[in-house]
C-alpha cells in the first residue's frame, strides 16, 4: 500500500508541474513569418504530452527556450518576395529562389489554474510574451514578365531583428475521470510585437487570430503509460498593412510518452496542421497558397523539487516533412516550470490524511 501511495505522489507531482508545462508549451507565434508567407498564427507543437491532464491550483511560471531553422522554395519563397514588395502581384514570374530563415526566442507565461470548479472542470488563465532574435535571407533568381518585356534578377535578400513579439492570451478547461483526461481551450494573438510589411523578419504577424479546440489524455499512473492529442481551427483577422487575410487552419499536436521512473519519462511527439480554406487579398500567382506540414521527433522529461514548488525540465525536437506552400525544416523546444508541489497523501485504517 505505500509503493502504491508514493507512485500516486509522484505522479500528482506530473499533474502539478507537466499539465501547466504543456498547456503553456509554446504560446508562440512562428515569429519569424506572416500568415501571407504560408505560416499561420498557430505555431504546431504548442500542445504535447499531458495537455489534458488538471494542473494543481495556485501560480505558475513557465520558459522556454525555442529555436527553428527552416527554408523554403518557390512559391513560399516568393511569397515573401511579394509581401516586402520586391515582386510586384501582377506579373507573370519564373522563380529559382531559396528562403532560409532563423529564430531564437525566450518566452515568459505566468498561468493561474483556480481551485473552485467551473462547469464541473478546473479552469486556468495565462498570458505570454516573447523576447528573441529572428532573421531570414532570400537567395537566387527571378525572371518576370510583363508582356514583351523580360527581366532577369539574381541577388541576395537579408533581413533579421530583435525586439518583443506579440502577446498570447489562453484559458483552458479541464476534467478528469480516472485514466481519462478531456479539456477545451481559447487563445488568440494580440498583435502588438515588432512588424513591418517591408521586413522578411519580424516577431510579430501584423494581425489578431482567434483559435480554439479541445484534446483528450490518456493517462494510467501505475504503468506509466501516456498519450495526448488537441486539435483546434485558426481563424485570422485581416492584416491591414497588407489587405491580406489568412484562410482557416486546421491543426493537431500529439505526445506519447513512457515513464522509466517516478521523475523520468521518454517518448515522441508531432503535429499535422493543415490550411482548409484560401487566403483572401493573395496576388493570382499564388493561387490559394494553402499550407500544410507534418512532424514528429523525440522527447524527454524530467521532475524535481526545487523547495516548496515543482520543477520541471522537458526538451523535444520536431523534424518537418510533406509541407506545402510553408517553409520546413525542424525546431527545437527547451522548457523549463515551477508550480504549486501536489499535496502529501498518507492513508490510515481509518481516514485519508492530507498534508502540504
Amino acid at each position: 500500500m505505500t509503493q502504491c501511495v508514493s507512485k500516486r505522489k509522484s505522479y500528482g507531482f506530473v499533474r502539478a508541474t507537466i499539465g501547466l508545462a504543456v498547456a503553456f508549451a509554446g504560446f508562440l507565434s512562428d515569429a519569424a513569418y506572416a500568415d501571407e508567407d504560408g505560416i499561420s498564427y498557430w505555431l504546431p507543437g504548442r500542445f504535447g504530452s499531458l495537455a489534458a491532464v488538471p494542473s494543481m491550483p495556485g501560480w505558475s511560471m513557465a520558459e522556454v527556450y525555442y529555436h527553428t531553422s527552416v527554408s523554403a522554395f518557390g512559391n513560399a519563397a516568393a511569397a515573401r518576395e511579394i509581401r516586402v514588395g520586391r515582386i510586384p502581384a501582377n506579373v507573370n514570374v519564373d522563380l529559382n529562389l531559396r528562403l532560409n530563415a532563423q529564430a531564437d526566442l525566450v518566452l515568459l507565461n505566468p498561468t493561474y489554474t483556480f481551485a473552485t470548479p467551473v462547469l464541473g472542470g478546473q479552469l486556468a488563465i495565462g498570458i505570454t510574451g516573447l523576447f528573441g532574435r529572428s532573421a531570414a535571407t532570400l537567395d537566387g533568381t527571378l525572371t518576370a514578365a510583363v508582356g514583351p518585356f523580360v527581366t532577369t534578377r539574381t541577388g541576395t535578400l537579408s533581413d533579421s531583428i530583435t525586439s518583443v513579439g506579440d502577446l498570447y492570451p489562453q484559458a483552458t478547461l479541464k476534467w478528469n475521470a480516472g485514466v481519462h483526461n478531456y479539456m477545451t481551450y481559447l487563445t488568440g494573438d494580440i498583435p502588438v510585437g515588432a512588424y513591418s510589411a517591408s521586413r522578411l523578419a519580424n516577431l510579430g504577424i501584423g494581425h489578431g487570430a482567434i483559435d480554439g479546440g479541445g484534446g483528450y489524455t490518456y493517462f494510467d499512473e501505475k504503468l506509466g503509460h501516456e498519450f495526448s492529442a488537441v486539435a483546434g481551427f485558426t481563424y485570422n483577422f485581416k492584416n491591414t498593412d497588407t489587405q491580406y487575410q489568412n484562410g482557416i487552419d486546421f491543426h493537431i499536436d500529439w505526445g506519447a510518452s513512457q515513464f522509466l521512473s517516478k521523475q523520468l519519462f521518454v517518448g515522441l511527439v508531432g503535429y499535422y496542421y493543415q490550411q482548409i480554406t484560401d487566403d483572401f487579398g493573395q496576388p493570382p500567382i499564388l493561387g490559394g497558397f494553402r499550407s500544410r506540414v507534418v512532424s514528429v521527433g523525440p522527447q524527454i522529461g524530467y521532475l524535481f523539487p526545487v523547495g516548496d514548488l515543482q520543477g520541471y525540465v522537458n526538451l523535444k525536437g520536431y523534424g518537418e516533412f510533406a509541407a506545402e506552400n510553408r517553409p520546413a525544416g525542424w525546431n527545437t523546444w527547451l522548457t523549463f516550470s515551477l508550480s504549486p508541489m501536489a499535496p502529501t497523501t498518507t492513508v490510515a485504517p481509518s481516514r485519508r490524511i492530507v498534508t502540504k
